[in-house]
């Protein structure tokens, strides 16, 4: 018990062929802290294989960096177009495929999911989402692409699924059941349902 590890550091990755968005966050207890977020862009290459390879390239880079203990990614959602699912699919294959060849494991999270855990609506906006983690991690910039904070909710959705306290972890079915078991840490922000400000 006394050698349990109490920090855990998670990246989480919204995979793209044109900017992928990534998030690290720190766990301390009931803490959650950002550490970083950005964006790879890849939109001045025109061969697919050479953003693959940026991609995988970042990402390792990326962890050997922040040394994450699990990296969270966002699984591809089917659109009507099965080309950009194919190519998001390879996206995030690279990016598992990085994580893999540094020991690191892999959780993935439909879109929805996501969504939900961090506003408490898998219908939320880009904005929307955005918003929600400025308040949770008390951070006021706004980061010119919102894949960064696309990338930055997939870790914080990991976070919530498995929160370690007191030696125990306990699983959250959703924000409704993280709000209530941890008021003090959701201070100021809106009841879950209600309309958010981008």
């Amino acid at each position: 018990m006394l050698n349990e590890k109490k920090e855990r550091v998670i990246m989480g990755i919204d995979p793209g062929t044109a900017v992928m968005g990534y998030g690290i966050i720190l766990e301390k207890g009931n803490k959650t802290e950002l550490i970083s977020m950005g964006v790879v862009k890849m939109t001045h290459l025109d061969d697919p294989f050479l953003k693959l390879q940026r991609i995988f390239e970042k990402t390792a880079v990326l962890i050997d960096q922040y040394k994450p203990d699990v990296l969270a990614i966002e699984a591809p959602f089917y659109g009507k177009n099965i080309q950009v699912l194919l190519k998001l699919g390879r996206a995030q294959g690279i990016a598992i495929a990085a994580a893999l060849s540094r020991n690191i494991s892999v959780t993935e999270y439909s879109p929805r999911k996501i969504k939900q855990s961090i506003t408490g609506s898998g219908n939320a906006t880009k904005e929307q989402v955005a918003a929600m983690l400025q308040r949770l991690l008390n951070f006021k910039e706004t980061p010119a692409f919102l894949d960064a904070t696309d990338g930055l909710a997939v870790a914080v959705c990991h976070s919530f699924q498995k929160i370690t306290s007191g030696g125990k972890s306990k699983t959250y079915s959703g924000w409704e059941s993280f709000v209530s078991d941890n008021k003090a840490k959701v201070t100021g922000v809106k009841k879950a349902g209600s309309k958010l400000k981008g």
